[in-house]
């Protein structure tokens, strides 16, 4: 078992910067890939973005040049560091942790992006 737990959304105005956190505790060792994904109002939930045990990223296409992923393995955290961000960019925001074949999903944080 895998728990998650996001932090760091909120309000920002176009053009500014937000930076999530999802800190992983129990079976920890297990995890194979870490990933955010954000789903809008009334649409599917998308990929954003996600870092493998060996540090291997890929990005969805609308946030490339704008966000990154990143681990800080001492503290069993991953980041979503958010720049440039857009009104198209507002969403919650969920942490997922790959263990076993097992999906752990967190509990979601919303960002939104207005004027």
């Amino acid at each position: 078992q895998v728990q998650l737990v996001e932090s760091g959304g909120g309000l920002e105005q176009p053009g500014g910067s937000l930076r999530l956190s999802c800190a992983a505790s129990g079976s920890i060792f297990s995890i194979k890939v870490m990933a955010w994904y954000r789903q809008a109002p009334g649409k599917q939930r998308e990929l954003v973005a996600f870092i493998t045990s060996g540090g291997r990223t890929n990005y969805a296409d609308p946030v490339k040049g704008r966000f990154t992923i990143s681990r800080d393995n001492a503290r069993n955290t991953v980041y979503l560091q958010m720049n440039s961000l857009k009104p198209a960019d507002t969403a919650v925001y969920y942490c997922n942790a790959l263990s076993g074949g097992t999906g752990y999903w967190g509990q979601g944080t919303q960002v939104t992006v207005s004027s």
